[in-house]
């Protein structure tokens, strides 16, 4: 994109209840009880966990983390604000019960009426996606932000898939580009176990967006047009451990940080990575997500670059309780917080987490 289209994009900007202001006695953690997706048990035809991001958020209030009040409540992503990026065509596809039912691979929605597949598929999908364009905004103010949803890196502009109906990661960065100034440069630090050919489409021109992907090259989606778009490509192979996948985590983070010197980080934290994930097809303990997370985190830290993570895919029982201790040792070591500050080691939560059975073998694609 030129400067002229980035100014006029500046200009024509829609009013929007996304960047509404947020108290400061809030943690920049965005949720809403909407993100769940419960509807006469069609969602466990996927293999996704649709409740994981409420359980998440039990566990983080079970700890004494946070409460109801010192959360942000994510709002629905309005038409307006989705046509920053989307195109009308694919939001009018999406009015399509058929459509929803082949991007989110739960193939009874196409019997349904679509006020219903809005309701109670498309909206809980939207809000998320406004949980992260939020989140974008508070990085920026506050140096981090955690949307416990979103991370649909298999959307793009005009077609969604692999469980993905809007392009959130796109949308929060195109956001912050049109509305907040100083934000002109970022980084797309994509760790879940699958390639991120949404926004890397969205991406493919755009010299400010740099993007790393770090994922199994042998499952979907083999995008090969949308690799293009990936400055620092890291291609793993069946069954990766802990030990081989942490060291060109840290390389590669901060290889590509070095590199792009970003004003805004999007870290897209994937766990279906997960030792026995039906899907990633890797093999990483719940320890190593939540030293994963530390290192990029700490990688951001270090050089005082804004950094917004949000959750992805992952599709096993266990995954919520890893996500929660991942942030609960991102506060421990000093990097989330009030002030995140420089600490060494892992804290006790790294080590003493213990590693349970997986699950079945792979039926579907993908967050």
């Amino acid at each position: 994109m030129s400067q002229k289209e980035d100014n006029e994009g500046k200009r024509s900007s829609h009013r929007t209840e996304l960047y509404a202001s947020i108290p400061r006695t809030c943690l920049p953690i965005v949720y809403h009880s909407d993100y769940n997706i419960t509807f006469m048990g069609l969602e466990k035809l996927h293999p996704f966990d649709a409740g994981k991001w409420g359980k998440v958020i039990h566990f983080l209030k079970e700890e004494q983390f946070i409460t109801d009040g010192n959360i942000v409540e994510a709002l629905e992503a309005t038409e307006e604000d989705l046509l920053v990026v989307h195109t009308k065509r694919y939001l009018n596809r999406l009015k399509w019960s058929v459509v929803v039912a082949t991007i989110t691979e739960i193939p009874p929605l196409l019997f349904l009426p679509n006020f219903l597949v809005q309701r109670k598929v498309l909206k809980p999908l939207r809000t998320q996606t406004g949980g992260t364009i939020m989140a974008g905004k508070l990085a920026v103010e506050r140096g981090w932000a955690i949307n416990v949803g979103g991370g649909f890196h298999h959307c793009s502009s005009d077609r969604g898939g692999g469980f993905c109906a809007y392009a959130d990661i796109t949308l929060a960065i195109k956001f912050l580009f049109e509305r907040v100034e100083g934000i002109s440069r970022a980084t797309i630090i994509d760790l879940d176990a699958h390639q991120g050919n949404g926004h890397e489409r969205d991406f493919l021109d755009d010299r400010r967006v740099f993007i790393m992907d770090m994922y199994n090259c042998h499952i979907y989606p083999g995008d090969g047009y949308a690799k293009r778009a990936i400055k620092r490509k890291v291609e793993l192979d069946w069954g990766t451990e802990d030990s081989e996948y942490l060291q060109k985590v840290e390389l590669h983070s901060e290889g590509s940080l070095n590199e792009s010197r970003p004003d805004i980080i999007v870290y897209n934290a994937g766990t279906d990575i997960l030792d026995g994930d039906p899907l990633g097809g890797l093999s990483i303990s719940p320890q190593g997500i939540v030293k994963r997370d530390e290192i990029v985190f700490r990688a951001a830290r270090r050089r005082d670059i804004p950094i917004l993570m949000v959750t992805s895919g992952g599709y096993q029982k266990k995954t919520a309780r890893i996500i929660a201790d991942s942030i609960l040792n991102l506060h421990q070591q000093g990097l989330i917080g009030a002030e995140g500050v420089e600490g060494e080691g892992s804290s006790p939560l790294v080590t003493s987490m213990m590693l349970r059975s997986g699950s079945a073998g792979p039926t579907f694609t993908a967050v």
